[in-house]
């Protein structure tokens, strides 16, 4: 008996973590709005002057990844911030969540004006996005005390 190979369907000129921000992007399971918006911001950071739009959005990305969070863990009846190592794919997963938070909850202009100004932003390290990374690694460092409960 043959078994069937699942395959995902990415179009012409799409990359793995295209699809994936695409896949953030989209509400309701409306794939083709989320992708038409995603069209749309490359469009508009290109407009904005940014000659190479996927590099920028690879870049943000990469700038908004955080590499510790804290976690609450309950050792005797304390709860503890532990700081913690974040893993690779949560570190993607973060980093898409940042950014389309940032962009959905600021003023202005159409959902992909907002999100290519976010990816902009963060691309040169400044917005919102990176403000909470940058608060969440602060946090990590402050609570660096507790590290020794992370092996329990």
């Amino acid at each position: 008996m043959q078994t069937r190979k699942h395959h995902t369907h990415i179009p012409e000129g799409s990359t793995p973590l295209k699809e994936k921000f695409i896949n953030y992007i989209m509400k309701r399971g409306k794939k083709s709005i989320a992708r038409r918006i995603f069209k749309e911001v490359m469009e508009e950071m290109q407009k904005k002057g940014v000659n190479n739009p996927e590099q920028t959005f690879e870049k943000a990305i990469e700038n908004v990844k955080p590499s510790m969070e804290i976690r609450p863990k309950r050792i005797g009846g304390a709860v503890y911030q532990i700081p913690m190592e974040v893993t690779p794919s949560r570190r993607v997963m973060l980093s898409f969540r940042w950014i389309l938070e940032a962009a959905r909850k600021s003023k202005g202009g159409r959902v992909a004006v907002r999100i290519a100004k976010e990816l902009m932003d963060a691309a040169s390290e400044t917005g919102t996005a990176i403000r909470r990374k940058e608060d969440t690694h602060k946090m990590a460092a402050a609570n660096k005390a507790f590290a020794h409960f992370a092996r329990y």
